[in-house]
């Protein structure tokens, strides 16, 4: 039941350690093992290794397990180490020496490679499409509060006037960048690497660019060293790039937390969205959005433990990879999972009434003071002083009301300007 058997029984404690739990991983890349085994017996049959015929059976074949996995029935049992083993399996035991033909001119390492390249290239254009979904809710968000005060802050501190327009718009400026970063990802990915095989390709007359257009690629990897060394960095551009979107998600889920507290009391939600005390029967607690955090926080170390499997391997393939795959994918599905959460929880968001007349907001438009005076004739630094002067000596009083017109300002926040970004993002 393996690829690689040659007759010799293993050690069932080595194989227990050596397969892992590959069995579960690799029901997310069976639909795409599936497609590429398709792609290389059609390639197998044009370049004429096998006839039409035996394309013709492997294709449907394939077909019915593919119909198998939409419908729930496709499983791998422990007698098989994986995925690519359960398939070959089945296409042997329904056309014989036909189903043996399958892995002629590839290896294990570029059905994996391929497989989750795949994977990975969907699933990205689906977490950027989530990412593009909370970015509209954001600006709408927006739109909606642009005239509602806020308090800003630096260091915790009571700083400057902001705006709810400008909080939400911010994160949704900043989900844009990460929107960049995943498209950097997906160009990775969008490269062929099957035809590499082992990682120095084959003997055989195979056509790699049958390959490449028929799965869907933008290109291939040429080399067939570096297609083999793609494993591992496509892991890690993925990894890194969803950590970016989770690091920008954590920041506003913390923020969220913050506001939410009764030392804040900016904004709340439906009490469906929140949850209890077990003795404590006034709490309201932000659980999804703390939980987001967490979760967030620890897809960023996923990135991190990308790179310390992988810094240091040589070329061509090591076991260490296999390593990589479950945390991958885990990033994978749980940033999808995050994103559904937060754009559900956020489109639900009540903005209160801030009262910035109270007194801890006292000094909230020192820097409008100071700007007023600058515009009268006084230098910036001499206006500095007087207020601070003014702060120090207890009577300050506020200016409060000061437009802030600049571009990308609370008063003038750009939205459409930040909205076009976002179209012309290319994912």
């Amino acid at each position: 039941m393996k690829l690689w058997d040659k007759g010799i029984s293993i050690d069932k404690k080595i194989e227990k350690f050596t397969v892992g739990n590959d069995r579960e991983l690799d029901m997310f890349l069976a639909e795409y093992d599936i497609k590429a085994s398709k792609a290389h017996a059609k390639m197998l049959g044009e370049v004429g290794i096998l006839d039409e015929e035996e394309v013709s059976a492997i294709e449907k074949e394939l077909e019915k397990l593919q119909r198998q996995l939409e419908n729930g029935n496709f499983h791998i049992a422990e007698e098989f180490e994986d995925v690519h083993s359960k398939i070959e399996f089945d296409l042997t035991e329904a056309l014989g020496d036909t189903g043996k033909k399958i892995h002629t001119a590839r290896s294990r390492n570029d059905q994996v490679l391929v497989a989750m390249q795949l994977y990975f290239k969907e699933n990205l254009q689906q977490i950027s499409g989530k990412t593009g979904d909370l970015i509209d809710v954001l600006l709408e968000l927006a739109k909606k509060h642009e005239e509602e005060l806020l308090p800003g802050y630096t260091h915790l501190q009571v700083a400057m006037p902001s705006s709810f327009g400008l909080w939400f718009s911010a994160y949704a400026e900043l989900l844009i960048d990460d929107l960049y970063l995943l498209e950097a990802g997906l160009k990775i990915v969008d490269q062929n690497p099957l035809g590499s095989a082992a990682g120095y390709g084959s003997s055989f007359p195979i056509d790699r660019e049958f390959t490449t257009k028929e799965l869907g690629f933008s290109t291939l990897k040429y080399n067939v060293v570096a297609a083999q060394m793609s494993r591992g960095k496509c892991e890690r551009t993925v990894t890194s790039n969803i950590a970016s979107v989770a690091n920008t998600l954590s920041r506003f889920a913390m923020d969220i937390c913050l506001y939410m507290s009764q030392n804040f009391d900016f904004i709340t939600f439906p009490d469906e969205l929140t949850t209890g005390s077990s003795i404590m029967p006034h709490k309201k607690n932000p659980d999804v959005f703390e939980l987001i955090r967490g979760k967030c926080n620890k897809l960023q170390s996923i990135a991190n433990e990308m790179i310390l499997i992988t810094n240091n391997l040589p070329s061509g393939y090591h076991r260490d990879f296999q390593l990589i795959k479950e945390n991958s994918i885990y990033a994978v599905e749980n940033i999808k999972e995050i994103l559904d959460v937060f754009i559900h929880s956020i489109a639900l968001i009540k903005v209160k009434d801030v009262d910035l007349t109270d007194e801890k907001y006292k000094y909230l438009f020192t820097v409008d003071s100071i700007n007023d005076l600058v515009m009268q004739g006084q230098s910036f630094r001499e206006a500095y002083k007087e207020i601070g002067g003014q702060v120090q000596n207890g009577n300050y009083r506020p200016a409060a009301g000061k437009k802030h017109t600049h571009l990308g300002s609370k008063d003038n926040l750009a939205l459409d300007e930040i909205a076009k970004k976002k179209k012309d993002a290319k994912w």
